[in-house]
């Protein structure tokens, strides 16, 4: 079975480059099986990492000073693209004292721009904001190409129960607009926008769509959602436990789909994502090999010959614990849950 399956991925990779080369655009990247192992270039630092494509280049944006770029031509070989943003805006400053960078951004195209949300905050504290830029095209030898900020999105404070930070931009089956985020507290949630702006009408009350329940006082590790529409159902896939500690990060990736975009998420097992539930989709390496740690804050796209790729980061123990870029495609099993490939 598995013989069949990669000689089928080979034939299909030889399709997908002659048309490529017909249609001017980029090669196809490696058979699945090998993708992982053969990432080269500026893997790291990276971060928080999202993925999307423009014309003949892929994008990567990261957690950086101010959002952190890396592009390829082939999703293998990676150059780092400088920062995004030309400074931290200072509505951002003013709105969280002591922030030195924008984080855990997402990325996506809408109604003819490029919109990237970003977080701001600091280590340990839900006094965080989710900002809003904007720009007409990622490639920065454009006439056109520059990024506005458009300013406050959500923010939460030490009197709520979730911290905006980790944004994931949606569109549901229906056309409507929505911002997941989340990172411990209370949980993950999710907010309805409003298509010409981005953002949340006034008022808008968050639904709840995952968490991990600890005892009064302790930690509920589970941050970095993002959903993925396939199939008639809302894949979310989410990290738990700890990033940030080089190799002794204990992050790992689950997963969790629902027939509705508001929930509720349940694993393959019927376990609920409300309750600390879902299914492993991204662990650590096996044991006897031990090489990348912590493999969580995953982001993905669905490339034009409509393979899903996902991206994320994980602590390279052979350089020092560094935060390294990873990407593999995802195959979507019979039973429709998704398998990454790496």
């Amino acid at each position: 079975m598995k013989t069949t399956f990669l000689r089928n991925v080979a034939i299909a990779g030889l399709a997908l480059s002659a048309l490529a080369v017909a249609e001017g655009r980029a090669e196809p990247p490696e058979p699945a099986a090998a993708m992982s192992a053969r990432l080269s270039g500026d893997l790291a630092p990276t971060h928080d990492p999202v993925i999307i494509r423009e014309g003949d280049t892929y994008h990567v944006f990261a957690t950086g000073d101010r959002i952190a770029a890396k592009t390829s031509k082939d999703l293998r070989h990676w150059t780092s693209a400088g920062p995004v943003l030309p400074a931290i805006p200072a509505w951002a400053s003013e709105a969280i004292p002591g922030a030195t960078g924008l984080w855990a951004p997402d990325i996506a195209f809408v109604d003819g721009e490029y919109r990237l949300y970003y977080s701001v905050s600091t280590f340990g504290s839900n006094r965080s904001a989710i900002g809003l830029a904007t720009s007409p095209t990622l490639d920065p030898k454009a006439k056109n190409y520059g990024w506005k900020d458009r300013g406050l999105v959500v923010m939460s404070t030490p009197a709520d129960d979730f911290n905006a930070i980790d944004p994931n931009f949606v569109i549901d089956r229906q056309g409507r607009h929505w911002l997941a985020l989340g990172s411990f507290w209370s949980g993950i949630k999710l907010f309805a926008l409003d298509p010409e702006s981005g953002k949340p009408a006034p008022g808008t009350t968050p639904y709840s769509i995952a968490r991990r329940p600890a005892p009064a006082g302790g930690p509920a590790p589970v941050e970095a959602p993002f959903i993925i529409p396939h199939g008639g159902f809302y894949y979310l896939l989410l990290s738990y436990d700890y990033c940030c500690k080089g190799v002794n990060s204990t992050y790992y990736t689950v997963v969790g789909r629902a027939q509705d975009i508001t929930g509720p998420y349940l694993g393959k097992d019927g376990s609920k994502l409300m309750e600390g539930g879902g299914t492993i989709f991204l662990r650590a390496d096996l044991q006897e090999q031990e090489r990348f740690r912590g493999p969580g804050h995953a982001g993905a796209f669905t490339d034009r010959d409509g393979t899903t790729y996902v991206v994320w980061h994980a602590y390279d123990k052979q350089a020092n614990g560094a935060p390294t870029l990873r990407l593999a495609p995802v195959r979507w099993g019979a039973d429709g849950w998704p398998v990454a490939e790496y």
